[in-house]
């Protein structure tokens, strides 16, 4: 009988992966309490979802530009202590949205600036924790490691959103801020009780620029590996629309900030339940079949999420639940394959490479939406964005390394030479 429940072996073998594991799951259900606050607060000062949509411009830019170069940094120096500085940087960006939407100073430039610099600590942070997380288990736990931390994002996406629009509603904008601050100090303190010997990188005294170039190569000489890292970038662009979601929830469906954090707990909670039933993903060999058939079903949720009447408010949160969940299959299946198939002194690289298809596309997404909600409309905005995913993985089923990639649990991936 296959297994349902998530493995848990990564988390009983490795003391270390454990303490990453639960402060960032601490840490990462705060930041959740901001990513609702900040577009509802964007919405409330202008109205438009316009305004909304450039957040993800503010984000994508230093995302783009500085992720590279964070994934050079991480496979250069201690990793823990990187994350140390980011961790304790991110957290004065939410002290910043606290203590001037408190003061009443939370202008519109503000929050983009605060927005753009917490975008480009967590470029030079997510490759550093995805490079590491590997490192601290044996390879076979790899899979089992990988669905672990969709699950712990998940579990986070579910609890800050929800908790977001509660508090938001009762307390006010500046609590969500300052409560996602507070929690930044499980993620340091984590960090702090790990004992992870320092590795010294294969080419101590390679130039920066030539460490990057290295990693470049490496993804575009393996076309498993960059089309899967493309399908999920162009699903994003198109699926993603966060952006609309204030105007969901005040035009169409009519339930006040409280219902907007549904809107944005709703796709957490499907992605939760897959992620708690993956247990069944690590057998699976043809793991880049998956992530197309996985992406398919996204784009057809998010699409008919687009058509959902105004009455139909639980309709439409089970649609984006769906919709998060084949995109957690797609994810678990997609990170399984980089870390398997990437060796570890190219990972920090990989990892950066990685994170500048998958928070690119969704942030460029939020202005894509927004874009076309501001020339058409809100509704053909996720409509159009759902039918244009299943076209991108029409295109991606034309490349035989994805549809007949077939794992293999055991053996390393191949060096660069």
């Amino acid at each position: 009988m296959p297994r349902l429940l998530p493995d848990l072996e990564p988390l009983r073998a490795s003391r270390e992966y454990r303490l990453l594991w639960a402060g960032q799951l601490v840490s990462a259900s705060g930041s959740a309490l901001r990513l609702v606050a900040v577009p509802y607060q964007v919405y409330v000062l202008t109205g438009s979802t316009f305004a909304v949509g450039l957040l993800g411009l503010f984000q994508a830019v230093p995302l783009i530009a500085l992720s590279l170069w964070g994934g050079v940094v991480a496979d250069r120096v201690d990793r823990v202590r990187l994350l140390l500085v980011t961790q304790v940087l991110l957290a004065a960006v939410s002290v910043g949205l606290a203590t001037a939407t408190a003061r009443g100073a939370a202008t519109l430039p503000l929050l983009y600036l605060l927005t753009a610099a917490g975008a480009g600590l967590s470029a030079l942070d997510q490759p550093a924790r995805s490079a590491l997380a590997p490192g601290l288990v044996e390879r076979r736990l790899i899979p089992a490691a990988m669905a672990l931390q969709q699950t712990q994002f998940q579990l986070a996406t579910v609890a800050g959103p929800a908790l977001g629009g509660v508090v938001i509603a009762a307390l006010g904008l500046a609590w969500a801020y300052w409560i996602d601050a507070a929690t930044y100090a499980a993620a340091i303190a984590a960090l702090l009780l790990m004992r992870v010997p320092r590795s010294a990188p294969p080419t101590p005294h390679a130039a920066p620029l030539r460490a990057l170039v290295e990693g470049m190569r490496f993804l575009l000489a393996r076309p498993l590996l960059f089309t899967t890292m493309g399908v999920d970038f162009f699903a994003t662009l198109f699926g993603v629309a966060r952006a609309v979601m204030p105007y969901y929830a005040d035009r169409v469906f009519h339930v006040g900030p409280e219902g907007l954090g549904l809107l944005y707990a709703a796709p957490g909670i499907g992605a939760t339940a897959v992620a708690l039933t993956s247990g069944w993903m690590g057998p699976v060999r043809r793991k880049g079949l998956g992530v197309l058939l996985a992406v398919a079903v996204f784009g057809l949720a998010v699409a008919a999420f687009g058509i959902v009447p105004g009455g139909a408010f639980v309709l439409g949160l089970a649609l984006l639940a769906v919709a998060q969940g084949a995109d957690t299959v797609s994810s678990i299946f997609r990170n399984t394959i980089l870390q398997t198939e990437t060796p570890d002194e190219l990972r920090g690289r990989l990892s950066a490479l990685n994170l500048v298809f998958v928070a690119g596309g969704p942030q460029l997404g939020q202005v894509e939406s927004g874009v076309v909600a501001a020339l058409w409309s809100p509704e053909a905005a996720v409509v159009t964005g759902g039918l244009a995913t299943i076209g991108v993985v029409l295109v991606a089923s034309r490349v035989p390394q994805v549809v007949g990639y077939a794992s293999d649990p055991v053996a390393p991936p191949q060096k660069e030479r």
